[in-house]
């Protein structure tokens, strides 16, 4: 005899499969839903009664017929049952985002990071979230969840970031600890690296790749792997810190602070480079890859020294990992088409294993992309478990 126990399971997982199936296929009628589940037609009634019941699901109109009869009911996952918040804290600006279950992004604002210290980075932060559901005329209580893309390694133990040189203070526990109370929401802080892979693989250049990775190139060097559409972390959250790979003489005190390929290839290095050069008006990266797309020859020739270095970078990864594709990103690697034909004729010249190479389709949204990717994965899975808990709840009083 199936006990009650069994039977709620059942029941559990009979709408949990139904939910899953309209967020992947859209609007479908009962009768499909039965057909593409396997499920009795009996079964897949009750259980959307259920859902739409608990605001997990909605009908949106009939479909279309041809002729007389009946035209089916179409339901669909509803998309405003709950909201994630976005985030890309980066040295030069942070962004945010506010997206519904279906991944659309409801609600957008970014400013430039003029934050003096961590807790002005949490301030920002904050501010911006609550301008992005103004924005979207989001009630804050339906954001359930937020992920926040940083530079730095997430240690798994005390879940404080490390390594973020470039933001000082900032992934301390505290700090952390005191965004996620500003907030109100659960919060997750991933590797900007790491959030930016989901986003090409969710959106962009690494769709369909088994194996891929993308390597972020701006104010510091770092990557993330994708396999099988989930991020690969390593055993301590460090995988993909390419920028700690050795190059050049080795330096003690440097090594300890900054991995030194870093130090070679990111956006100070891009600087000085040109400034060695003779383009002593060179402020920033962006200056030198606007003057080579210009045409200037001295620009262009830093740009083929910076992709020499990349070079380093590349052929450890395709000798380590053997992806499929190296996706190049950050605000370095926004500038592929001038990247990719000296970073390949390297490679030819270094390695016989060269990875097929592509640009970033998202440029600087990638993080931001893969932050909401990751908080939208995350909510639907929390208004699930609540509407569960509900019904517990309902059917034990």
């Amino acid at each position: 005899m199936e006990s009650a126990w069994n039977r709620s399971v059942l029941r559990t997982n009979n709408e949990r499969l139904l939910l899953d199936r309209l967020r992947a296929d859209g609007a479908t009628s009962r009768a499909e839903l039965a057909r593409l589940t396997g499920l009795s037609k009996p079964t897949v009634s009750t259980a959307l009664g259920r859902l739409e019941h608990g605001g997990l699901v909605r009908e949106i109109g009939k479909q279309a017929m041809a002729g007389r009869g009946r035209s089916p009911v179409l339901y669909e996952a509803d998309p405003t049952a709950g909201y994630a918040i976005g985030v890309d804290v980066g040295r030069s600006w942070i962004r945010v985002g506010i997206a519904d279950l279906d991944g659309t992004v409801v609600g957008r604002s970014d400013c430039r990071n003029e934050a003096a210290d961590a807790d002005g980075i949490v301030d920002t932060i904050v501010a911006q979230a609550h301008r992005a559901a103004t924005q979207a005329a989001v009630d804050w209580p339906r954001i359930l969840h937020t992920v926040v893309g940083s530079p730095g390694v997430i240690d798994a133990a005390t879940n404080e970031l490390r390594y973020a040189v470039n933001l000082p203070g900032w992934g301390r526990r505290e700090v952390t600890d005191r965004l996620a109370a500003s907030l109100g929401t659960g919060l997750e802080v991933l590797n900007d690296a790491n959030l930016a892979a989901l986003g090409e693989h969710a959106a962009g250049s690494g769709r369909d790749c088994r194996l891929f990775v993308y390597l972020h190139i701006g104010t510091g060097l770092g990557s993330g792997i994708v396999v099988d559409g989930k991020l690969f972390p390593g055993a301590h959250g460090a995988a993909g810190e390419v920028g700690y790979l050795p190059y050049g003489p080795y330096n003690e005190d440097r090594a300890r602070t900054r991995g030194l390929l870093e130090d070679a290839v990111a956006a100070d290095s891009v600087v000085a480079i040109a400034r060695e050069s003779g383009m002593a008006d060179a402020t920033s990266a962006k200056d030198v890859f606007l003057a080579a797309r210009a045409g200037n020859a001295t620009a262009l020739e830093v740009v083929r020294r910076e992709a020499e270095r990349l070079a380093h970078a590349v052929a450890s990864i395709a000798a380590v990992i053997d992806p499929e594709l190296i996706v190049l990103g950050g605000g370095i690697g926004d500038s592929a088409d001038l990247l990719l034909e000296p970073l390949r004729a390297t490679l030819d010249k270094m390695t016989p294993l060269v990875p097929e190479l592509a640009a970033s389709v998202l440029g600087a949204n990638a993080v931001l992309e893969g932050a909401l990717a990751s908080g939208v994965r995350t909510v639907r899975g929390l208004v699930f478990e609540a509407w569960q808990g509900a019904q517990e709840s309902a059917g034990a009083s």
